[in-house]
C-alpha cells in the first residue's frame, strides 16, 4: 500500500448552467420542471399559496401546526399505514412553511416519482387531521417554542419585526407564531385553514432527469380532485423607513450578554435591485471577510460574529444586522455597527472588496445548485416571485459583471442608517445609561 504524495491539480474551470426548464399546464394546475439530463434521483413539491401571511390573527403558527400533522396519516392510512407507504419507496415526506408558501416535497429515484406524487397528493389533500393528533402536535410545538422563547434572540427579532411592520399586521408577528399564539391554535382552526387553502391545484416542482417522466401524469396525480383558480398575488408594500433611529430595549435582567438586531424595511425579492443590494449586504456583512465581521470580531473583539444581510418575500424585504456582544460593550458595539453601516451607505464599496463577494456569491449559487432538492427550491423562487425562466441562467453572471457603481449606488440608496430600528435584548439596568451616553438615538422600552 502506498500514499500519493503530490495532490492533483485543480481541472479547468466549467461554465455552469442552471437546467433546461419545462412548464406544462394539466387538470386545472401547472408542473414547472427542471431537466437534469442522467440523474436518478428525482424531486417533486406541491407548492401551494397557503404561507404564514394567510393565517388569522391571534392563530400565527396554523400553517406550521398543518405542516407537522401532514404526516399524521389520511383520510384513506393512519399514520403508521402512510409511513409505510413511504418507506416501501425509500422516501420522506419534507414540509416548509414561509411567507409566501406552504411546500410539500418528496425526493425518490426516477421511476418511484410517480408513486411518490400520488402519497404526496394525499398527505397534502387529504390529511386525517384528528383532533387528538393536531393538539398533540400543537402542544409539541408550544412546548418547544417556549424553550426557543427561553434563550436570547427571539423575543429581539420579534420586537423589530413589530417595529417595522406595524403589531397590527401579519407581517408585524412571526412567521411561526410565538408560544402565546400557537397555544391559541384549535384543531378546527387547523382544519379551516387546510380547507381554505389547500383545494386550489397549486403547483407543482419537479427537478430531474425529464425524459424519464410524465409530467402530465405527474401533474395529473398532484392536482385530482382540485377547484378554484389560482389567487392573485397582493401587491408589493412599500418600503418606508423612519426618520429617527429609535433603540427598543428589551429587558432581559442578569444576562452576561446583549443580543443586537438592527433593521429597517427594504424591497421586495423580485425588485431590479436585488443583485447589487445582495452584494452590498456581502462586502458590508455577509461573508466573514465582511467589513462588520472584521471592524465587531476581529478589530474590537466584541463577538465571535456578525451578520448583516437583506431578506426579502413576494411582498416585502428587511435589511437587517444580528449579533451578541458582552454587556459591557453593547453601546460601542452598536456604534461601531451604525457606523459601518453609514461608511458603507456614504462611501460604497471598493474594487478589492467586490471581487471577494462577486466570486464568493457566484461561487456559492454554483455550489448549492447541484441536486434535484436544490434545484427545486429555486424554481420555487422563480413561481412565488414571478421570476422569468431565464433567471437562473442569468444570475450568475449578473453578480460576476456587477460593478463598484453599480453596488455603491444600491447601497446608498437601499441603506438608511438614520432610519434604523436598533434593538437591543438585555440587562437594562446595566446599560441603559451607555445607551443614553451614546446618543445613538431614542430609547424606548417594551416588551415582548
Amino acid at each position: 500500500m502506498s500514499l500519493v504524495a503530490t495532490r492533483p491539480g485543480a481541472g479547468e474551470a466549467r461554465p455552469y448552467t442552471f437546467p433546461a426548464i419545462q412548464r406544462v399546464s394539466v387538470a386545472g394546475g401547472e408542473v414547472v420542471a427542471a431537466h437534469m439530463p442522467g440523474q436518478h434521483l428525482a424531486t417533486a413539491a406541491l407548492l401551494l399559496d397557503a404561507g404564514g401571511a394567510r393565517e388569522t390573527a391571534g392563530r400565527e403558527g396554523t400553517a406550521t401546526v398543518l405542516a407537522k400533522c401532514l404526516e399524521e396519516g389520511t383520510s384513506a392510512r393512519d399514520s403508521a399505514a402512510f409511513a409505510l407507504a413511504l418507506e416501501g419507496l425509500g422516501a420522506e415526506l419534507s414540509t416548509s412553511v414561509d411567507w409566501d408558501a406552504f411546500r410539500v416535497g418528496v425526493s425518490v429515484p426516477s421511476a418511484l416519482l410517480p408513486r411518490a406524487v400520488a402519497l404526496l397528493a394525499e398527505a397534502a389533500r387529504t390529511p386525517r387531521l384528528d383532533p387528538a393528533d393536531v393538539l398533540r402536535v400543537r402542544d409539541d410545538e408550544v412546548t418547544g417554542l417556549r424553550m426557543d422563547w427561553a434563550q436570547p434572540g427571539p423575543r429581539a427579532d420579534a420586537a423589530l419585526r413589530m417595529d417595522l411592520f406595524g403589531a397590527g399586521e401579519r407581517y408585524g408577528r412571526p412567521l411561526h407564531g410565538d408560544p402565546t399564539s400557537v397555544a391559541a391554535v384549535t384543531a378546527e382552526d387547523v382544519v379551516e385553514f387546510h380547507k381554505s387553502w389547500f383545494q386550489r391545484a397549486g403547483v407543482l416542482l419537479v427537478a430531474g432527469d425529464l425524459a424519464r417522466l410524465d409530467l402530465a401524469e405527474l401533474g395529473a396525480a398532484a392536482f385530482a380532485g382540485t377547484s378554484g383558480s389560482p389567487l392573485t398575488p397582493a401587491l408589493p408594500l412599500p418600503a418606508t423607513v423612519g426618520s429617527a433611529r429609535r433603540v427598543l430595549l428589551v429587558d432581559r435582567p442578569g444576562s452576561v450578554q446583549s443580543t443586537l438586531r438592527l433593521g429597517h424595511r427594504a424591497p421586495e425579492r423580485a425588485h431590479p435591485d436585488y443583485v447589487p443590494m445582495t452584494l452590498a449586504a456581502t462586502v458590508l456583512g455577509g461573508a466573514f471577510t465582511s467589513r462588520l465581521n472584521h471592524l465587531i470580531r476581529e478589530v474590537k473583539g466584541y463577538t465571535y460574529g456578525i451578520r448583516a444581510d437583506f431578506a426579502m418575500t413576494r411582498r416585502f424585504g428587511r435589511f437587517g444586522v444580528s449579533t451578541s456582544v458582552q454587556t459591557a460593550v453593547t453601546a460601542p458595539a452598536l456604534v461601531d455597527t451604525v457606523g459601518e453601516i453609514t461608511r458603507t451607505w456614504q462611501e460604497g464599496v471598493t474594487e478589492e472588496e467586490l471581487a471577494v463577494g462577486r466570486t464568493w456569491r457566484a461561487g456559492q449559487l454554483t455550489v448549492d445548485m447541484q441536486t434535484p432538492g436544490s434545484i427545486a427550491g429555486s424554481l420555487a423562487t422563480l413561481v412565488v416571485h414571478g421570476l422569468p425562466d431565464d433567471y437562473y441562467a442569468t444570475l450568475r453572471r449578473d453578480l460576476l459583471d456587477a460593478t463598484v457603481a453599480d453596488v455603491s449606488a444600491a447601497a446608498q440608496q437601499h441603506l438608511h442608517p438614520e432610519g434604523l430600528t436598533l434593538v437591543v435584548e438585555g440587562d437594562a439596568a446595566s446599560i441603559r445609561d451607555e445607551l443614553v451616553a451614546s446618543g445613538i438615538g431614542e430609547i424606548v422600552d417594551v416588551e415582548v
